[in-house]
């Protein structure tokens, strides 16, 4: 069985600054994926620059087949050293995880321990301490399995409220006890990785001392969901890609009333319409046996896109995640999508619905194709295994 990561992170700048001083970065192989968390020195345009290159030279020599050490050695001698505070400019850590064997390595330097949670708990990992280039390195190797979930911060979490809130600051271990009682309820990690940063940023009363970063990774197996938008351009070919459609594994969705009559006519299963809506500016939703999700069209695609685009700025909070638990087509879609998917494939009729813009204008212009094109990019950006076939 082959293995899916997920990956999903939030960052928050220091309170006056534009840029964050830290940086992440996810890099996926054939066989691996790559996260790499570096925190520059400081805060503002120089850390961020820092940290910037830091990950960058990181996740480009590990997907090179370049092995820690070199990297390690690399980074040590590319960032100098601070002459006045005797500290490395940034401090860094490293999850691969190797997706055919089940297996995870991590590299931390000077940086807060990796949280480990599996099955709602933290899980304590043994590392072992070496000497790179001078410099002392953490490493581990651990089995993996689906449903564990890696969460990487930088010591803007754990610094989270001190000489405000906490004399202390947050500290890992509250940290930790947090995590298991967010998990103990949500599993999706969008959700766990936006309430971990909003904690954050309510301890320091909304003006963050340092820079804070969470990224999450979660293990899972693959869900693959097949969505079909729309009839396809020659009306020869409506069985086709309805046969495509019944016969997709994991879940299946069609979005479109037009294309919801093309799939009732050839599959000869009844398409039950409903009047309910529940939200204002979101058309209700259908169902036929069989389909996990039937929504209308553009509007439905549009409001969804508008959700994913959203979960994905800089600025989302728990209140904006909470939008994908609502009942109405768009919010399913786009929950279903984001939290419920790994591997999209689109199959997109060309067929231009005349109610949505005059038939003369060029296809590329068509806002069904735009919206879908648009959405697919989306969820690539957030490391989706995203397949779009034209009809």
């Amino acid at each position: 069985m082959k293995l899916f990561v997920e990956s999903f992170g939030r960052s928050l700048n220091k309170f006056g600054e534009e840029l964050c001083g830290d940086c992440t970065s996810v890099v996926r192989t054939p066989d691996s994926v790559i996260a790499v968390v570096a925190d520059g020195l400081g805060s503002g345009v120089k850390a961020n620059i820092l940290a910037t290159l830091t990950t960058r030279i990181a996740s480009s020599m590990l997907k090179q087949g370049a092995t820690v050490d070199e990297v390690v050695e690399t980074l040590i001698s590319t960032l100098p050293v601070c002459k006045v505070r005797e500290l490395a400019y940034a401090t860094f850590l490293i999850v691969q995880v190797f997706l055919d064997r089940g297996e995870a390595y991590l590299t931390e330097f000077d940086c807060p321990d990796v949280l480990f949670m599996r099955e709602g708990h933290t899980i304590p990992i043994k590392k072992q301490e070496r000497i790179v280039s001078g410099r002392t390195i953490k490493e581990a190797r651990l089995s993996v399995r689906p449903g564990d979930t890696f969460v990487l911060i930088s010591d803007g979490v754990i610094h989270a409220g001190v000489g405000g809130v906490l004399n202390l600051g947050w500290q890992w271990d509250n940290v930790s006890q947090y995590l298991e009682k967010v998990m103990a309820k949500e599993r999706e990690l969008p959700k766990v990785v936006t309430l971990l940063a909003d904690v954050c940023h309510n301890l320091y009363m909304y003006k963050p001392g340092d820079d804070v970063t969470v990224l999450g990774l979660k293990v899972r197996e693959a869900e693959t969901v097949t969505l079909l938008a729309g009839p396809p351009e020659d009306v020869q070919k409506d069985a086709e890609v309805v046969q495509e459609l019944l016969h997709a594994e994991g879940r299946k969705v069609v979005c479109g009333g037009t294309t919801a009559q093309v799939v009732s006519r050839i599959s000869g299963r009844p398409l039950l319409t409903s009047l309910d809506f529940a939200a204002a500016n979101v058309p209700p939703t259908a169902q036929i046996p069989g389909l996990d999700l039937v929504t209308e069209g553009v509007l439905t695609l549009t409001k969804a896109l508008e959700l994913i685009r959203k979960a994905r700025a800089e600025n989302v909070s728990w209140r904006d995640m909470v939008e994908l638990n609502r009942a109405d087509g768009a919010s399913r879609l786009a929950r279903l999508l984001l939290c419920q998917c790994t591997h999209l494939k689109v199959l997109l009729g060309r067929a231009i619905n005349p109610a949505h813009q005059n038939p003369d204008l060029p296809r590329n212009l068509a806002i069904k194709l735009k919206v879908v094109e648009d959405l697919c990019s989306e969820l690539k950006a957030f490391g989706k295994e995203v397949e779009l076939k034209y009809y």
